[in-house]
């Protein structure tokens, strides 16, 4: 019994010394400048409706405008997230849709409507800390109307 309490007490300690480590250990997670002539309400005609989901349910991840809450600065939770957001900016930036060619515009516009319809985006594991973020179904079917109707404009543009 005692030899068992000495491993838990020293296990425990270093779990504790683990932990504390870690904490110096920092991944980057800056928000790039935007330049508001690149953002997707710059080059596209969003509306009002479809900017507030995008704000609610997509920026933290889709943008240069994450919003960084404080258990962002917690090990390893902070190295999983800004991997995340890093993935998510990498795929589809709204504040850099600008720099994208037509083809990729058009491509993207068809993923949002697709993967919000899939239930894909927003991620499971976002929504316990931003139940906010929820689309309802009454959000799929905006952004997919909006979507359509970009995807036309574009088409025609062409």
């Amino acid at each position: 019994m005692k030899l068992l309490r000495q491993i838990l007490k020293w296990t425990i300690i270093v779990v504790a010394v683990v932990l504390i480590g870690i904490q110096f250990i920092r991944p980057a997670m800056t928000n790039p400048p935007v330049d508001d002539r690149q953002t997707i309400a710059a080059n596209t005609q969003i509306t009002p409706e479809v900017s507030s989901i995008f704000e609610r349910s997509c920026r933290d991840c889709h943008s240069n405008k994450t919003v960084w809450p404080w258990y962002t600065k917690v090990a390893p939770v902070s190295w999983w997230l800004a991997d995340h957001v890093n993935d998510g900016r990498k795929d589809m930036n709204l504040s850099e849709w600008g720099r994208m060619d037509k083809d990729r515009q058009d491509r993207k516009l068809r993923q949002i409507c697709d993967q919000v319809q899939d239930g894909m985006m927003p991620l499971s594991s976002y929504l316990p800390m931003h139940p906010a973020a929820r689309l309802s179904e009454q959000d799929k079917k905006t952004l997919c109307d909006w979507t359509d109707k970009e995807r036309e404009r574009l088409e025609q543009a062409k």
